[in-house]
């Protein structure tokens, strides 16, 4: 085995033992997630509400109403809102496509 051949397999295996580590950390990270859930439910807080708010904080106010906006007209058109959309929600759909 050349040098090289076993310069590359030691930074394999580092690359491998990285990961792994790394892996672990995911797994422990997502059970502490799990426990604050679980914890804020048994405050009283509705869980799936949170999840929806947590993934809601990552996004941009313009890609939060963008978002709003399409579920509005998709809801008129299902029948699932009385009234029509605001005229400024269907022009900002108009825009975006």
């Amino acid at each position: 085995m050349s040098t090289l051949q076993a310069s590359a397999q030691n930074q394999l295996r580092q690359f491998v033992e990285q990961i792994e580590r790394l892996e672990e950390e995911k797994k422990q990270i997502a059970s502490d997630i799990r426990d604050k859930y679980t914890e804020a439910k048994a405050v009283g807080f509705d869980v799936k509400a949170l999840r929806q708010i947590v993934r809601l904080r990552k996004k941009s106010n313009q890609e939060r109403q963008e978002e709003e906006s399409i579920l509005e007209v998709y809801m008129y058109a299902l029948g699932m809102l009385d009234q029509a959309p605001a005229e400024h929600v269907v022009d900002a759909m108009i825009a975006a496509e």
